[in-house]
């Protein structure tokens, strides 16, 4: 039987110190959920994310750049959906526009594509395409939050 692999360091390093070196990106400290969550209108798994992405550091400084990062990406990103029209505006005024919403896919029977709608910005017909339903197949079985690019549709010849 293989005995676990032993990490020796130079000098004794706290739990967080440890847990930030070794799983970057996948720490999340709850107290900072809670202080985001009190504006956010969003799951807290999605919070916890983008918490794990930016404040992942036992750095302050870090971590109070990361929270703004954090806060930014929310107010800019995520849908509300009595703000659905102003975000379907921008993405056909800019072309697209990254957008934090809960997706469901299915497949257009008829048109042999898959079809993803948006549960908050209100869009029910939004073409993904076929790769990406592969790749992230959750899509499919009651939808997942995601943080997407939406691109205005294409001007039919």
């Amino acid at each position: 039987m293989e005995a676990f692999p032993r990490v020796s360091f130079e000098e004794p390093a706290d739990l967080d110190t440890l847990l930030n070196t070794h799983f970057a990106d996948r720490v999340v400290r709850k107290d900072l959920t809670q202080r985001v969550k009190e504006g956010a209108n969003v799951p807290v798994y999605v919070l916890e994310y983008l918490l794990g992405m930016y404040c992942a550091s036992d750095d302050q400084e870090v971590i109070d750049q990361g929270l703004k990062n954090v806060k930014t990406i929310l107010t800019d990103n995520y849908v509300r959906p009595d703000e659905a029209e102003k975000v379907k505006s921008l993405v056909r005024e800019r072309g697209s526009f990254k957008v934090i919403d809960r997706v469901t896919v299915r497949l257009n029977e008829k048109q042999d594509c898959y079809e993803a709608a948006f549960s908050n910005l209100g869009i029910k017909d939004a073409e993904i395409s076929a790769g990406i339903v592969k790749e992230h197949e959750k899509l499919l079985v009651g939808g997942i939050w995601v943080i997407a690019t939406v691109t205005a549709p294409r001007p039919k010849r």
